[in-house]
């Protein structure tokens, strides 16, 4: 993984940085949307539980459909502009083995990624998502890249996606 300055966020985190910061985080069945502006170099990343906030409490970004539009308003606000983002979205891994599908939130997590993604006009540039193993990732800002290695089951490291 890259030296130096990295930002880890954890679950309802959202960290908007620029080169030659690195952002970080360890994913399960959560996800992590990851936003790259081409123009600008600045890239945000965040980090939820679930794919749907309920409407109970308040709302947090540990929620897929709060925390993805924050992130884009996070990024719009340090001058990026919608036409520029690209994502690239991670995790969503089934962790236990024999859940029915309707208990299936990974998949839910990874669902709802795409589909608020679509309906701002993001462009999905990379995915690694599914499967049963857990992810470290790390999102490059100086080259626009994230790193990935497998938690689990494989120690194998990806090149940058």
């Amino acid at each position: 993984m890259i030296q130096g300055s990295s930002t880890f966020i954890h679950v309802g985190q959202i960290h908007v940085d620029s080169a030659p910061h690195a952002i970080s985080t360890v994913l399960g069945s959560c996800v992590a949307v990851c936003l790259y502006d081409t123009a600008l170099g600045i890239g945000g990343m965040n980090h939820y539980l679930l794919p749907f906030w309920n409407g109970n409490g308040l709302q947090s970004p540990k929620f897929g459909n709060i925390a993805i539009p924050k992130l884009i308003e996070s990024m719009i606000m340090k001058g990026s502009n919608p036409k520029n983002l690209q994502a690239k979205i991670f995790g969503g891994a089934s962790l236990n083995m024999g859940i029915s599908d309707a208990m299936m939130i990974g998949q839910k997590n990874i669902l709802v990624a795409k589909e608020i993604l679509r309906e701002y006009n993001i462009v999905l540039v990379a995915e690694d998502v599914g499967g049963q193993n857990g992810r470290k990732i790390q999102f490059d800002l100086e080259r626009g890249k994230v790193l990935l290695k497998y938690a689990q089951r494989s120690d194998m490291v990806k090149g940058g996606v």
